[in-house]
């Protein structure tokens, strides 16, 4: 039984432990409670005995762990994928430490959270706030099952001090395109690398909805004449390094693939003879661009000379190199050409990294595509991409003074629209095409937990339809584009309309 403590001017009270020990009541600040009558203290101590007994007693100095020192010791816990935990390092760092790590576990308040998530939201995007959020919650979630804790603080309480309900977090709708658009994007973003590489990816992703890092880590094995299989994914984490692991959320599935579109990929393999990469030692689809090619975009290539003057690139290195082989009017063109383009002889390397960067990608050739713009970079500000329009759909420039030397601009084919976007856009597609949700689940990599899932399958004609409505979306884009012009300066596509 918990007693009563005489003291010089107060009562305290005393109680039993399980090991036999009595500790004396304190606060959470660990000073002793200091009561003013034996009954006030007796009624205390035989509380929190009670408290031992049910199981439920806490130690006074639990919660008196920094949030600093715990989130350390939590993470150092973790065993997740180098992704996962890349992005809980940043969360803690960048955004819960500065406000959160010299405070107290039981300390921070749900004021406090409320408060740094309104000073977050204030600088950053409401749908970044709320992952950061989330990371938050998870770790004082697990404080709690601890027992340093009673109470998660950063537990959302529905409908409380909100104005608009969820409305005040929903994010801007993603942008999406359709068949010509994809097919516009990847000529555009083709143009933009001077190779056709992009031009081939671009559409694969368009048309299957695969995400980028599958995309990018998709090993030429694992392409077959009528489906493409996902088995693994290539994650770019902070340092520049590709880890190699798992599709997201163990999402192994087939995916598959209409006629044309595995003939487009298995032309790519055949052409760009894809050898093992230094870092994994596999071989895969797609490879990456070189670093001169990137960003900086320091001239002209010897692609961009031939797209202008329509010849080959053995044309062009032959007026340069061994100009006696090549006759005086074609001479002339491709000069002309090169004065059009500022073309400078080794002023670009063909060098090609072994994986695309994303963010490279996404900045310098995606975004530039579909915006007809290049991005606000330091020292320059956002600007038109400079292209000479002829041919169509016109060669950009680059160098010195190509805003000066350009004659046109692209407009925007869908303004706001990401890569990943392409995979917004392919479940517009099958959800045009009246494809079955089963089978859109199964394409997208997502499950389904419900019981009219368990009853769903897939069936040998839903595939039909589905590769059938696709083929038709891509023939009459190519339709469309070869109404805009008969030729491409992009060699496949290029091919593709002559065909046609």
């Amino acid at each position: 039984m918990g007693y009563a403590e005489k003291r010089a001017t107060y009562w305290r009270a005393r109680y039993k432990l399980a090991d036999g020990k009595y500790p004396t009541l304190t606060d959470a600040t660990g000073a002793v409670i200091k009561f003013a009558t034996k009954r006030e203290a007796k009624q205390a101590a035989d509380e929190e005995e009670a408290k031992v007994r049910r199981g439920v007693w806490r130690a006074p100095d639990l919660g008196q762990e920094t949030f600093g020192e715990y989130a350390s010791r939590w993470y150092e816990a973790q065993d997740l994928a180098a992704s996962t935990m890349q992005n809980y390092k940043r969360h803690i760092e960048e955004h819960l430490l500065p406000d959160f790590e010299d405070k107290a576990l039981a300390g921070i308040l749900r004021t406090d959270v409320d408060a740094w998530a309104k000073k977050e939201r204030a600088a950053y995007a409401a749908s970044s706030v709320k992952t950061w959020r989330s990371t938050l919650h998870l770790i004082l979630e697990d404080a709690v099952d601890e027992g340093l804790i009673t109470a998660n603080p950063a537990t959302r309480r529905r409908g409380r001090g909100r104005r608009a309900g969820r409305s005040r977090d929903r994010g801007p709708e993603k942008v999406i395109t359709d068949a010509l658009g994809i097919l516009l994007a990847a000529e555009r973003a083709s143009l933009l690398s001077g190779r056709d590489d992009e031009f081939v990816a671009t559409v694969h992703k368009g048309y299957t909805g695969i995400r980028w890092g599958e995309l990018v880590g998709l090993e030429t094995e694992f392409v077959r004449p009528e489906a493409f299989r996902i088995e693994w994914q290539l994650y770019e984490l902070d340092t520049g390094e590709f880890v190699r692991c798992p599709p997201k959320d163990d999402s192994y599935r087939t995916i598959d693939s209409t006629d044309w579109l595995s003939s487009l990929v298995f032309d790519h393999i055949a052409r760009t003879k894809p050898q093992p990469c230094p870092c994994h030692g596999k071989t895969y689809v797609y490879r990456g661009l070189g670093a001169a090619r990137t960003g900086g975009h320091q001239g002209a290539k010897l692609v961009d000379v031939a797209r202008r003057a329509d010849v080959s690139t053995g044309t062009v290195s032959n007026v340069l190199n061994r100009p006696e082989r090549v006759t005086e009017a074609t001479r002339a063109k491709v000069e002309h050409a090169i004065a059009d383009l500022g073309f400078i002889r080794g002023g670009t390397t063909s060098e090609h990294a072994s994986h695309w960067r994303r963010n490279s990608f996404s900045t310098w050739l995606f975004t530039p595509a579909v915006s007809g713009w290049y991005p606000k970079k330091a020292p320059q500000e956002a600007r038109p991409v400079p292209i000479l329009g002829e041919p169509y759909p016109g060669l950009p420039i680059r160098g010195r003074n190509s805003q000066g030397r350009a004659d046109s601009c692209w407009l925007p084919i869908a303004k706001g629209l990401t890569p990943h976007g392409l995979r917004h856009t392919h479940r517009a597609q099958m959800e045009d095409l009246g494809t079955e949700k089963v089978l859109m689940d199964e394409r997208m990599g997502h499950l389904d937990g419900s019981v009219s899932a368990r009853y769903a399958h897939v069936t040998p004609g839903m595939r039909r339809r589905l590769i059938a409505g696709l083929t038709q979306q891509w023939e009459s884009a190519l339709d469309a584009r070869l109404s805009m012009g008969p030729r491409s300066p992009v060699a496949v596509l290029d091919r593709l309309l002559r065909a046609r």
